[in-house]
């Protein structure tokens, strides 16, 4: 009986062996949350790419506003923060007393594009006149040369980097007008403007090609290349990673991976503009 049980006991172990050499090794997980500018397309891409290079690697990439991104870094849910905003001395503050240093990287250019329905004969706006258009000053399209009828207005809800940018960069920091409609990412006010004669609203320069839009000019300039990369554009900025410090590990690769030559032609065929001037080949090859 005792040598029965002895070699019963020999064989368990040795399946419990092989079991835990068949195991899979736990994949690296990066997480990243934050900005929709960045995580509803580029992100994505960069990281399914990212995965061929380093096979086993995961990502959670949760795209709900850049507030959001910088407070899950403070809350140490996430990795990286993807912001189209820079940190507000507020926010730095509470993370200091957190223990959290946000340490920035420039991901690509971006520029915030004033965006019409394709049927509105509107051709050009002043930076005034798209002050006063989404503080509520002005409500009807006749007072800047459309056809007679209310505005509609579009604009991303308040925990949008880019809802921020917009009121710093176009409206002189003045409120919103109470009758503009929050929307929860660029792809739902391109969207809705695109099916609204009478809309107006902004998404970034990724998102300015969609069924329905045209993008109208500022002060007779359009957000492209090289009016974004020279700030000639009055709605440019910076896109960022925010990390705790120096990143460290998986996420300092991915992070280098995005500045890379080939993460920049990602960036560039989604429609961002590139730290660095591509090759004319790159540039044709984009989608932008």
């Amino acid at each position: 009986m005792f040598l029965k049980s002895a070699a019963i006991g020999k064989m368990l172990a040795l399946i419990l062996a092989i079991t835990v050499v068949a195991l899979p090794v736990d994949a690296e997980t990066i997480i990243l949350k934050g900005s929709d500018t960045l995580g509803a397309r580029l992100v994505p891409q960069l990281a399914e790419y990212f995965k061929t290079l380093n096979p086993g690697v995961n990502f959670q990439i949760a795209a709900e506003g850049s507030s959001t991104g910088l407070a899950a870094l403070m809350d140490n849910t996430a990795q990286i923060a993807m912001s189209s905003r820079e940190v507000t001395p507020m926010e730095i503050s509470t993370g200091q007393a957190k223990n959290i240093t946000f340490t920035p990287t420039i991901v690509a250019f971006d520029g915030i594009c004033v965006i019409l329905n394709e049927s509105n004969p509107v051709k050009n706006l002043t930076k005034k006149q798209v002050e006063q258009i989404f503080t509520g000053d002005i409500t009807d399209w006749s007072a800047v040369g459309g056809a007679p009828g209310p505005i509609s207005l579009y604009t991303r809800n308040t925990s949008s980097g880019t809802y921020k940018d917009f009121q710093m960069l176009a409206m002189n920091k003045r409120d919103y007008s109470t009758a503009s409609q929050k929307m929860a990412g660029n792809e739902q006010i391109a969207e809705e403007v695109g099916k609204n004669p009478t809309g107006i609203g902004y998404v970034g320069l990724a998102y300015r090609n969609a069924p329905g839009l045209k993008v109208v000019p500022v002060d007779d300039i359009l957000p492209n290349e090289v009016t974004i990369r020279n700030k000639v554009y009055p709605y440019s900025r910076s896109t960022f990673y925010y990390t705790n410090g120096a990143p460290q590990g998986m996420a300092k690769k991915f992070i280098d991976f995005t500045l890379s030559e080939e993460g920049q032609k990602i960036a560039a065929q989604v429609g961002f503009v590139t730290m660095k001037t591509l090759s004319i080949v790159d540039v044709e090859n984009s989608k932008r």
